[in-house]
């Protein structure tokens, strides 16, 4: 009986571990809500238009989430009450989201479009997509 007990312990965990997802992956799926967040607390009128990279090569992935860790400073919160949440997702977003894979890319953030917040979001959001799969 106490075999038995261990065993289906054993297996209970053994399955645990191999069901949960790696660590990156839910660090970078966390970031993608993080974007989704930050869609709902900016200003999207009577603002400067920034560098969008869409559909990057995977050499330029890298690349791409500078272009837009450095296009968040330039998002303005949609009104005052919604200042500190605003804050604290840009500040998550400014942390290193990817290491540099050493590989150099052709294309620079100004080469990008210039595009509205709105649509900077949901561009940053695909690309986090792209690097979780």
């Amino acid at each position: 009986m106490e075999r038995m007990i261990i065993f289906c312990m054993l297996f209970f965990c053994s399955s645990m571990v191999l069901t949960a997802a790696p660590p990156k992956a839910m660090k970078y799926k966390q970031l993608a809500k993080t974007i989704d967040q930050l869609k709902d607390v900016v200003k999207d009128k009577d603002v400067e238009l920034l560098h969008t990279p869409e559909n990057p090569e995977d050499g330029c992935l890298f690349t791409a989430v500078t272009c837009f860790q450095d296009g968040i400073l330039k998002l303005q919160p949609k009104n005052s009450q919604v200042n500190v949440t605003f804050t604290k997702t840009v500040k998550i977003l400014r942390r290193t989201i990817l290491p540099d894979s050493g590989e150099h890319c052709e294309s620079s953030c100004q080469s990008y479009e210039r595009k509205k917040p709105q649509e900077f979001l949901n561009s940053f959001s695909k690309v986090m997509q792209k690097v979780i799969n």
